[in-house]
């Protein structure tokens, strides 16, 4: 079944434009100066309590669309989905209306117990299998498409036997999900294992991407020698990975675009600015694609 054919949520009030992650530290300064951005994305585990936070996003959600980027769910955990913190994401969503909802392409739980980390999943059918399923259970209990994020990982399993591009593009036909498109992720990951950066984003499904995320990272030099980038969201985004955003962008069109920080977070100025980075790249690609209608109407004429 299909979240189309089930007729759950599929249709998204996110704009295709640039938003920036929300986090505790900025919940007074956007109040306070209500900037210009379009969006805004909160992880959802910071709101399954009580107290201030939940009374700020209630204030803030009154100017903003949101969506939830959850961190907890555990898709890739063999022993099954946590049903009390289903029920959790699930009041989450009935309180805030997101328009968006998303999770990680990884598992982070054992014996009950939370590790702290989005740890990487073995690329085999059998894993697919557990995602794919956890992925249907957790649409239907939501009634709603959700978002599955490609993860940055520094280690590959030696039995791995499904490029990573082509097990996300398969869990998203057979659950009907749709892709969050992490392009930090991608270049971290292809440049610690070698991978072509281009042709990853060239074998997702164009019409399955719902969202990209953007992000600074690290660079370690590792005592052999070799470079280790770290997927940190500590810092601006470099370059190549903005180029890499431009080609996800000339291949899937405009797309809702987040800025994500979470570590040695800066003012909100500097996250705004990156934003308005993005929504330039948006705008050209909006401008290049209605250019190209006309052009295919003036030959049709």
């Amino acid at each position: 079944m299909t979240p189309q054919s089930a007729g759950w949520k599929t249709r998204s009030s996110i704009p295709a434009e640039a938003g920036i992650g929300l986090r505790f530290q900025h919940h007074q300064a956007v109040l306070d100066t209500r900037p210009e951005v379009a969006w805004l994305e909160v992880h959802t585990e910071n709101y399954m309590g009580g107290g201030t936070p939940l009374r700020y996003l209630d204030a803030i959600r009154r100017d903003y669309p949101i969506s939830l980027h959850g961190i907890g769910l555990s898709l890739g955990s063999a022993e099954g989905i946590d049903l009390s913190h289903l029920e959790r994401i699930r009041r989450v969503i009935e309180r805030f209306e997101p328009g968006l909802v998303s999770e990680h392409l990884s598992w982070s739980i054992v014996a009950n117990t939370y590790l702290g980390d989005l740890l990487p999943l073995p690329m085999t059918d059998e894993a697919m299998d557990v995602v794919c399923r956890h992925v249907d259970q957790t649409q239907a209990f939501l009634q709603r498409r959700i978002l599955i994020e490609n993860p940055s990982t520094y280690l590959r399993f030696a039995h791995s036997t499904i490029p990573e591009w082509e097990f996300l593009a398969a869990v998203a036909q057979r659950t009907g999900c749709s892709i969050l498109c992490d392009v930090n992720n991608i270049f971290v990951s292809a440049c610690n294992h070698g991978w072509d950066a281009s042709a990853y984003l060239a074998a997702l499904p164009a019409p399955a991407i719902g969202e990209i995320h953007l992000a600074g990272h690290a660079v370690r030099q590792l005592d052999n020698g070799k470079v280790l980038r770290i997927d940190d969201h500590a810092s601006r985004v470099p370059a190549p990975v903005w180029a890499l955003y431009v080609e996800a962008l000339a291949r899937f069109g405009p797309v809702s675009t987040l800025i994500e920080w979470d570590t040695d977070i800066p003012p909100l100025e500097v996250l705004l600015a990156e934003a308005t980075q993005a929504a330039i790249h948006l705008e050209r690609i909006e401008k290049r694609q209605v250019h190209a209608v006309g052009e295919a109407h003036a030959v049709a004429a």
